[in-house]
């Protein structure tokens, strides 16, 4: 490992951070040398390049944190050659520490005064250099950002040995490696963090593995979206501790190239880049969800995804710019030499361009650029630290790597977070909560059923037996009473004979009645009296009887009323348990709606998700197998396996072994799950513009409309829907979308669909065909912008947003065709009644939509025809707003000068005595 000329530095005094104010020239001698670039309006950088890479910049609504590039300078002491050569020199630099100041001296009177963010003596520690070059880098890569920390100078003057040092015989000798990885460990729980490494050279144009030295071919791929750099085929290695780190370390810098020349005796020849990966799970308290009574759900309290932050750490240490007669390089080392000066040249060429806000920032010179394009204005942030020596025989490199500096401290970097949500952890935990739920319920449903069984049959009993006992003694009162009246009628019938006879046989035999026979006779009337009355009293008796009888009926009749009572409650309870048990089958049901909802999305998301990497996820072997038969199997097998010993098949390796003719074929497939991931398959295809022009030429597009005409599964439709968009950014394409009907197919679709998703697809393709200044016309009158229109009864804001686009993209095409003179009369977006849901939406709380429609607004006011119906329909009070309070500068210009360009805008503004 090259130790920058075989010399030590000693601890020096510890001092603060590295400051953070922008840069002052001070010259002794009037010169100015380097100005702090002054920040723009808006904070934002507002050329088309936006970082390094150029036309794919940060996007400007994204929350961001603006930093500017912290330039530090290292002065190494004077080695052993340069004691003896230069000892009657003086050195040609000149710290002040204090002051963040040093001096280049052009001769004895005469000095140039630069300022840095941090200036370091040769007394400087690497401990100290780690903490005012690396830890907030550090400190913000653990946040969840991406950070840069890169060493620049000439060729021995110490980069190496600032970041690779790995201090195994002295700690203190420690570089910034090794220090930034001891950090990482100590901040990470390596049970739910991780850690992984990649260590590459960039040597002589060629990006080579210091980990696996077979792999020396690597490319470098970049997200058309985000803009992100990677280096896929990469070995990428588990960090667990700090010992297997500095294995690692000792592996990759046994592999780098180095030579011996004039100026190093271990020179570098290669530029190394180590990438630390951070991915970290944050901590938090999950939010309850409201009920429909807005109290918290006693079921269902975290359905909040854990939040995962994912930063990444690059380190470079550049390989030393050197001039040949300098360095005495011939042969091998020569053509080396050359390849590291044109890469450090482009690497200063794309410095220039920033820091001067140039339109044209030329990265793709050299993979140097290309693999730093986020470390320079950018979404990283960076620290540069610039090594140079003390010799006055090398002034001019020293000048040009002090200019470096000073040229990268204008560059300003927009900081990003770099977070997204475990979709798959949360899914685990809903389908547990689901299973727990299921549970839950059958158990209360079986014992509602249960107690409802139970009350039932105890009911029937007691009705039962209540029933058979009125009737029981009813009988026996019955009975009882009518034995004893007929015994009653029957004896007084017998008693009534028995005195007839007694009557008449007394009065044939005596003849008239004498005094002694009637005397009988009065004793007998009174002995007949006498037995009437006793038959009266026994007669009231059973009067008395009848009557107390009949009240026991009559209790016994109130009782079994009360037993009716009592059934009768019996069943309002059994009503009760039976609504109580219909309400939980609706909470069920609900729950179930609720669940099968969040699954829709998590499945909308992987398929968003598997569009942005292009890969496809298959449960089979890795190898994709020939033919037909195949493809069949992995279509029908998509679910991922644990283990993670079996990798992926890939779509361009699926593309490639089974041919797109046999995918395409599948889209005919009766089976539906077939057809449902095979238009998958397709939709990941046409994520790739490479793809796009052999799946329209193998008749894929005429497939896909034909889905959307035929298919009846909302699947198909969202992701058919989703890969005609994608076909839909190129010009050809939407050429032949139109003239195959797609405008009606994309409409009908959009009439029938009710699922958000399959409505933004839908949105996005008819968006990108209103970008089409030759099919204005012919989409509006295939319905095209009704189409639009009419998504926005959905209301979700990503279906809107994409409404949104696809009206500006038309107003765009308006406007542009009304001043080249091709188009007149009014707005076709007017006229088909787009202007209210304009104007409604003009100040909506969506970035995405208000952005868009303010777009529209600006682009529909530059026709004077549209002028009066913007007027009348309130438009013209929003473009003031507009003007006024737009986060945006070109858009309030474009507003400004749209007013300030109208007569018809002017005369109604000055009625109004509105100023501006």
């Amino acid at each position: 490992m090259a130790t920058s000329g075989g010399y030590n530095y000693r601890n020096g005094t510890q001092r603060g951070s590295l400051k953070v104010d922008k840069p002052l020239s001070v010259n002794s001698n009037t010169k100015s040398v380097v100005k702090s670039k002054p920040l723009s309006a808006s904070g934002v950088r507002r050329n088309s390049t936006g970082s390094l890479g150029g036309a794919t910049g940060p996007p400007k609504d994204d929350a961001g944190v603006l930093g500017r590039v912290r330039v530090a300078v290292r002065l190494r002491p004077r080695n052993a050659e340069e004691k003896v050569a230069d000892a009657d020199f003086a050195d040609c630099v000149e710290l002040q520490p204090e002051l963040k100041r040093l001096k280049l001296r052009k001769n004895n009177w005469d000095s140039d005064t630069f300022e840095f963010d941090e200036v370091l003596t040769e007394f400087a520690s690497q401990k100290r250099v780690y903490e005012v070059v690396a830890k907030p880098v550090v400190e913000s890569v653990l946040d969840g950002y991406n950070g840069t920390v890169m060493a620049y100078g000439q060729t021995g003057t110490g980069k190496t040995y600032t970041l690779g040092r790995l201090g195994e015989e002295d700690t203190a000798a420690r570089g910034i490696m090794v220090r930034a990885m001891e950090d990482i460990l100590a901040d990470i729980s390596l049970e739910t963090d991780s850690i992984s490494v990649s260590y590459l050279q960039l040597y002589m144009e060629t990006i080579q593995d210091l980990l696996d030295p077979a792999n020396d071919n690597i490319s470098i791929l970049e997200d058309p979206k985000t803009g992100d750099v990677s280096v896929p085929g990469a070995s990428l290695v588990e960090i667990r501790d700090q010992q297997s780190f500095i294995e690692l370390l000792r592996v990759g810098e046994a592999h780098r190239f180095a030579a011996n020349t004039k100026l190093n005796t271990e020179s570098s020849r290669s530029h190394a880049i180590l990438m630390v990966h951070v991915k970290r799970s944050v901590k938090g308290r999950d939010p309850t969800l409201l009920n429909e009574n807005g109290n918290s759900s006693h079921m269902i309290k975290t359905l909040k995804p854990p939040l995962v932050r994912k930063g990444k750490l690059v380190v470079v240490d550049l390989a030393g710019s050197e001039r040949i007669d300098k360095s005495g390089s011939e042969g091998h080392t020569l053509e080396e030499a050359k390849s590291i000066n044109l890469s450090l040249s482009a690497l200063g060429k794309c410095i220039n361009a920033l820091a001067e806000n140039s339109p044209h920032v030329p990265v793709r010179d050299s993979k140097l650029t290309r693999l730093l394009r986020d470390s320079f204005g950018g979404t990283a942030r960076t620290s540069l630290v610039i090594t140079i020596g003390p010799s006055p025989r090398h002034r001019g490199e020293t000048a040009s790597t002090i200019m470096f500096g000073q040229r990268a401290m204008k560059v300003e970097n927009m900081l990003k977070l770099k977070e997204e949500f475990d979709y798959k952890s949360l899914s685990r935990r809903l389908d547990i909560q689901l299973d727990k739920l299921i549970a839950e319920h059958e158990r209360q449903q079986k014992a509602f059923e249960d107690e409802i069984q139970r009350i039932s049959i105890q009911a029937q009993n007691q009705i039962s037996e209540s029933e058979r006992n009125y009737a029981d003694a009813l009988e026996k009162e019955r009975l009882k009473y009518q034995k004893e009246y007929k015994e009653s009628i029957k004896k007084l019938e017998e008693q009534l004979l028995m005195n007839q006879r007694s009557y008449g046989s007394e009065k044939g035999t005596y003849g008239p009645k004498d005094d002694s026979s009637n005397l009988m006779s009065n004793k007998e009337n009174l002995s007949a009296a006498k037995e009437v009355d006793e038959l009266k009293e026994l007669l009231q008796k059973e009067t008395l009887l009848r009557k107390a009888a009949e009240e026991e009926v009559t209790n016994l009749k109130s009782q079994v009323s009360e037993w009716k009572r009592a059934e009768a409650a019996g069943n309002t309870e059994i009503l009760k348990l039976r609504k109580m048990l219909e309400d939980e089958e609706r909470q069920k049901e609900k729950l179930e709606g609720e669940i099968a909802m969040l699954q829709t999305q998590l499945l909308q998301l992987s398929f968003e998700a598997d569009e942005t990497s292009r890969r496809l996820e298959r449960g089979g072997p890795v190898k994709v197998l020939g033919g037909l038969d195949s493809l069949m199997t992995q279509v029908r097998s998509p679910q991922l396996k644990e283990s993670g010993t079996e990798e992926k098949a890939s779509i361009a390796k699926l593309f490639e072994q089974v041919g797109l003719q046999k995918i395409l074929s599948l889209l005919e497939a009766e089976d539906a799950d077939v057809r449902v991931h095979a238009v998958k398959v397709v939709a990941n295809l046409a994520a790739e513009e490479t793809n796009q022009e052999k799946i329209v030429q193998a008749g894929g597009l005429t497939s896909l409309l034909m889905l959307l005409q035929s298919s009846e599964d909302e699947t198909i439709h969202r992701v058919a829907a989703g890969a005609i968009a994608n076909l839909a950014m190129n010009e050809t394409n939407q050429e032949l979308i139109m003239a195959q009907g797609g405008i009606n197919l994309l409409a009908m679709t959009a009439a029938h669909a009710e699922d958000p998703q399959t409505l933004r697809m839908v949105a996005g393709a008819i968006a990108n065909l209103c970008g089409n200044d030759k099919l204005q016309t012919k989409l509006r009158g295939e319905g095209g912008v009704k189409a639009l229109l009419g998504m926005v009864r959905c209301g979700h804001p990503d279906v809107l947003a994409q409404v949104a686009r696809g009206i500006a993209n038309f107003a765009k095409c308006e406007s542009r065709a009304s001043t080249q003179g091709i188009k007149s009369g009014r707005s076709l977006l007017i006229d088909d009644g787009a202007l209210p849901w304009i104007v409604q939406n003009a100040n909506n709380e969506a970035s995405p939509i208000r952005r868009h429609i303010e777009l529209a607004l600006c682009h529909l006011a530059q026709h004077e025809v549209n002028a009066k119906d913007m007027i009348s329909g309130g438009a013209l009070w929003e473009l003031v707003r507009i003007m006024r309070d737009c986060s945006r500068e070109d858009i309030r210009t474009l507003a400004h000068k749209t007013l300030t360009s109208s007569p018809t805008f002017q005369a109604e503004l000055r009625r109004l005595r509105i100023d501006f």
